[in-house]
């Protein structure tokens, strides 16, 4: 059963059916009590127009013996007011809902056809104004009994109508309409209803079973494609995107460039444990080499040599721990405040033909100082490498921005390698080399300490003819600085 209502198909299915089930019933309730009131208005329409019949020949002069009810197949009472039976159906067997159940006519007393307006025995004063001989009350009032004709017992809908005689004062007409009609209506529908509910709840169901079935079917494509991924770890593959503008379509695009992105990554990911194996056995390679003669021969041994490998293969394992705590998305602290240009004296010290030149007041920005000063050291030592004799860097505010310009007046970058140096491992053949000591990781470490921080790092033509790298790192104000 958890099985079962633990599919999309099978809960949207019980939802409709239970939601068109609702509204089926109270639709149904709804029509049923019309059907019945509008019978029954029928009914008591049709009863008082008998009873007003009855009445129009008793105002009109006729006593109750002349009243011919014999023709009538309804039950008809002519009672006085004192609820004394004065003319009644001649089929009447049993009646009951009016103001007698007598079914046999009684003989008038002088008591009973007296004047009876001088008694006022119910002294109301919201009562009607009293009758005049002759007229007949405009109130109609409806009461439901049952009565037995000619052996025939039924539900009827009574209709009571006064009218003020001459001789017999004051005398009400009981007059009935069958409700077998309505009754027989309401069973109709009732049954219909009954036996065509059911059959409509149960088309609802399989055809909302059909189209979630239809609707979820590129659903699971891809629910059966990804587990196919997941086994074959080819994460080359994709998703199939159905032909279509709705939702699953855009899950399908929307699961594929997640796929893209997972493949760029993984991909990414091997060339730089690729990249950094063999940017590590290069140096490891050397050391060992000059540590094995020195072991054999001692005065053959280059220290300085060994030194230098050793801090190369020290810069290199640096970077690679800095470049995978960026990987893993480590930020830095939104709290930490410096001066960008204090920062880049700093850095900037000791190096021959480099000069500062920074705005007044200094440039405060919010980050890691550790990092960003990693980025301008390579940044100097990228520019060092390339220029013939001078490196420019200027420090100031551009609007928001910090900006940070480092140029030298060397080469230059082709425009086709600007983005291409910032990737790792990347040296362009004409200018640089591993006897330089790069590995093709600063410029990579630059960008990513750059947007860690809200910035960006581009490069572009220096006016002396070289290439300009550009950092811009989202200012504060000065008095928070």
């Amino acid at each position: 059963m958890r099985h079962l209502f633990g599919s999309v198909r099978s809960r949207a299915t019980l939802a409709a059916t239970l939601v068109v089930a609702v509204a089926l019933v109270a639709a149904g309730a709804a029509v049923l009590l019309s059907l019945r009131s509008n019978l029954i208005g029928q009914a008591g329409t049709q009863a008082e127009h008998t009873a007003r019949s009855i009445a129009t020949e008793l105002s009109l002069g006729k006593t109750t013996g002349q009243l011919d009810l014999d023709e009538d197949e309804e039950p008809v009472q002519v009672v006085d007011e004192n609820g004394k039976l004065l003319a009644v159906t001649k089929d009447l067997e049993r009646i009951s809902g009016t103001v007698t159940d007598a079914v046999k006519r009684q003989p008038t007393t002088p008591a009973a056809t007296g004047d009876q307006s001088d008694e006022d025995p119910d002294d109301d004063s919201d009562a009607a104004e009293p009758l005049e001989p002759g007229d007949i009350d405009d109130r109609t009032t409806f009461t439901n009994g049952s009565a037995t004709m000619d052996h025939e017992s039924a539900d009827y809908r009574f209709a009571a109508v006064q009218v003020e005689t001459e001789k017999a004062g004051t005398l009400t007409v009981y007059a009935g309409a069958p409700l077998s009609a309505e009754q027989g209506a309401v069973r109709t529908a009732l049954t219909v209803m009954l036996i065509g509910f059911p059959l409509l709840l149960a088309v609802v169901a399989a055809v909302t079973w059909l189209v979630t079935r239809r609707a979820l079917r590129p659903v699971e494509g891809i629910r059966g494609e990804m587990a196919a991924i997941t086994a074959s770890e080819d994460l080359a593959r994709r998703v199939p995107v159905p032909d279509t503008h709705d939702e699953v379509a855009r899950l399908a695009r929307t699961t594929n460039e997640t796929l893209a992105a997972l493949e760029s990554s993984v991909e990414r990911q091997r060339r730089f444990v690729a990249d950094a194996s063999h940017e590590l056995r290069s140096p490891i390679a050397s050391l060992r080499t000059q540590l094995e003669v020195g072991a054999a021969h001692p005065e053959l041994l280059d220290v300085s040599g060994a030194v230098e490998d050793t801090v190369r293969l020290q810069r290199l394992a640096t970077d690679l721990l800095l470049l995978a705590r960026l990987d893993a998305g480590e930020r830095p602290a939104a709290d930490a405040r410096f001066d960008l240009a204090a920062l880049a004296r700093e850095k900037a010290e000791g190096r021959a033909g480099v000069t500062v030149q920074a705005s007044e007041g200094g440039v405060p920005v919010a980050g890691s100082r550790g990092q960003v000063g990693r980025l301008l050291t390579n940044l100097l030592d990228n520019a060092d490498r390339h220029a013939r004799s001078a490196v420019r860097v200027n420090v100031r505010r551009a609007g928001e921005w910090a900006l940070v310009e480092v140029a030298d007046d060397g080469d230059g970058v082709p425009e086709d390698d600007r983005e291409r140096i910032f990737e790792r491992f990347v040296r362009l053949d004409a200018a640089r080399s591993r006897d330089d000591g790069g590995a093709g990781l600063g410029l990579a470490i630059g960008r990513d300490v750059a947007v860690r921080h809200g910035g960006t790092l581009t490069v572009r033509d220096a006016t002396a003819g070289g290439a300009q790298f550009e950092l811009r790192l989202p200012t504060i104000a000065q008095d928070r600085a």
